[in-house]
């Protein structure tokens, strides 16, 4: 296969289209799946492994589950483009189900704190910047605690 032109690339950009979105079953506790974000927090951060998608778009998609010390919790269904490394939610939890989002996507900034979206981007979900290829192999990256093709080109 021949690689992409500068021009071919800049069209596929220019003509991205965003692929239509159905929610996922609600997260429950025995399919998530823990990662580790930063030691300065004192949140915990889970993914739900059935949940996790990629799509023809380039678009990686999840539930995460993010809770305090004191248990309070966070639910979202979220995207992330890797393309462009920006994320998108789609839908918040509130009583055991989905309430739609209306937001847009957002560029991840860098973080040294409240970073999971960059822990998600950089080290599970879009190693090199490029999609993960399937559910599975991202939800094993979240296991081992990193994707294995960083390791390839260093921290």
């Amino acid at each position: 296969m021949q690689a992409q032109s500068d021009w071919e690339r800049e069209q596929q950009r220019r003509n991205w289209r965003e692929r239509p979105v159905a929610l996922p079953e609600y997260p429950r506790e025995e399919r998530l799946v823990p990662f580790f974000v930063s030691s300065a927090s004192n949140f915990r951060f889970f993914i739900d492994a059935p949940s996790v998608s990629t799509g023809t778009d380039g678009v990686v998609r999840y539930a995460l589950v993010v809770r305090s010390a004191t248990g309070a919790e966070s639910i979202t269904y979220e995207g992330i483009r890797c393309e462009t490394g920006a994320y998108r939610i789609y839908a918040t939890g509130i009583d055991g189900g989905w309430k739609p989002a209306t937001g847009g996507w957002r560029r991840i900034e860098p973080r040294s704190v409240q970073r999971w979206h960059n822990a998600l981007y950089l080290e599970y979900f879009c190693p090199l910047g490029e999609p993960i290829r399937s559910a599975r192999e991202g939800v094993n990256a979240l296991r081992a605690g990193d994707h294995p093709s960083r390791s390839l080109t260093g921290p």
